[in-house]
């Protein structure tokens, strides 16, 4: 048990690390703490540090520990990285926000019914099963995807390969994004962010983007506080408000809940200029991420199951081309497209990092609502793909 408390310090010490050496270091700057934080979590995953003997007492304690602080890290910090952002600017991004939406949904509908047609003769087995499954992770994240296995009846072993290719084909594609990749898109979609016309301080708030230094001042620290106080208490309406609705954590309502109650504080003047909310924030995120990262296992998958694996690869790249595809033809801008992307295929609370890496806090929101409504539909559109696919 003693590793496993050593591991946990570490998920919070690294990030400390992590800021300190991007406060200090221009390489540091320059590579960004999300991409830093994903790095050592691999490095983690690789060494075999973090992981334990399955099935026993300690992997389930330490598997438990594990998800306990990511389901809190995130929730906390949505708030902290909502509060200082303009809501009534992104309402110019809305039109664009929505076309991202329905293109990415239609984008993932057209990878998975033509994979289906594509893989259909070979021995994949209840296929229009797997493709409801993707078709609901790719709009919403892994809670639809278990609940439409379990609502289908699909064999555990079926679920477990088919979850496993996911994450093993989805993470790296999380990483080039994080890593640069949006640079990459944003030559591909060189459009304008709406919100941004019309701003006479539009560059004040890329310069301010993870501005540690000052963050412990006394000057900082009563308003930092004040706004993880105000996180603490969103985080805590939204769980109640869960368990009194469905009985369980729900993580759609707690999400859902502390994002509209974000939104309408930071309508707030005071609540908007609270300092460094958004290094707090980044702070939480830094902890997920590398919990994240720690638990990418590239020996979860075998050579047995390769056409599961190659029919998730064409539903994930697929996917990903026909919504560039649309979004070029939307004019949508590179940054919007690349949360787009992520809150569809990995969920919300993969956002704030990508958004942390890309310095553009001015689409998180956006990201956030797209993250919500995939949710909110994903189970849907894959029972129906699960009755229309013979």
């Amino acid at each position: 048990m003693i590793r496993v408390y050593v591991v946990i310090a570490l998920y919070i010490l690294v990030p400390m690390l992590i800021i300190e050496c991007f406060k200090r270091w221009t390489w540091m700057q320059k590579i960004g703490t999300v991409v830093a934080a994903y790095a050592v979590g691999i490095l983690f995953a690789l060494t075999g540090f973090v992981h334990f003997e399955p099935g026993t007492a300690v992997a389930l304690s330490f598997s438990k520990l594990q998800s306990t602080i990511m389901s809190v890290a995130v929730p906390l910090a949505i708030p902290l990285m909502l509060f200082n952002c303009d809501f009534k600017l992104w309402t110019k991004a809305l039109p664009k926000t929505i076309w991202s939406l329905i293109g990415g949904i239609v984008a993932v509908l057209i990878a998975v019914v033509s994979g289906y047609f594509i893989f259909r003769t070979t021995d994949i087995p209840e296929l229009n099963k797997v493709a409801a499954m993707m078709t609901g992770i790719y709009t919403g994240g892994t809670m639809n995807f278990n609940a439409l296995g379990a609502s289908l009846g699909v064999d555990k072993t079926v679920m477990a390969i088919v979850l496993a290719f996911e994450m093993v084909l989805t993470t790296p594609y999380i990483f080039f994004i994080i890593g640069g990749g949006y640079k990459v898109f944003r030559k591909v979609l060189p459009y304008e962010d709406v919100t941004r016309k019309g701003r006479k301080d539009e560059n004040v708030e890329s310069k301010d983007i993870e501005n540690y230094r000052g963050m412990f001042d006394r000057k900082n620290v009563g308003g930092m506080f004040a706004g993880l106080g105000l996180s603490l208490l969103f985080l805590a309406i939204g769980a109640g408000l869960a368990l009194l609705i469905t009985g369980t954590l729900n993580e759609l309502v707690v999400i859902l809940t502390i994002t509209t109650l974000s939104i309408i504080a930071s309508f707030f003047k005071k609540v908007r200029e609270l300092p460094k909310t958004f290094e707090l924030g980044m702070f939480f995120i830094l902890i997920f991420s590398v919990i994240v990262a720690s638990l990418f296992d590239i020996h979860s998958v075998n050579g047995g199951s390769l056409m599961i694996g190659l029919f998730v690869l064409w539903v994930m790249l697929c996917a990903a081309a026909l919504h560039l595809i649309f979004c070029r033809i939307a004019k949508v801008s590179g940054d919007l497209f690349c949360v787009s992307q992520i809150a569809l295929l990995c969920s919300p609370p993969f956002v704030p990092p990508v958004v942390g890496a890309m310095k553009n806090k001015k689409v998180l929101i956006s990201g956030i609502v797209i993250g919500l409504v995939g949710y909110a539909i994903g189970t849907y559109l894959g029972v129906l793909i699960a009755f229309i696919l013979p």
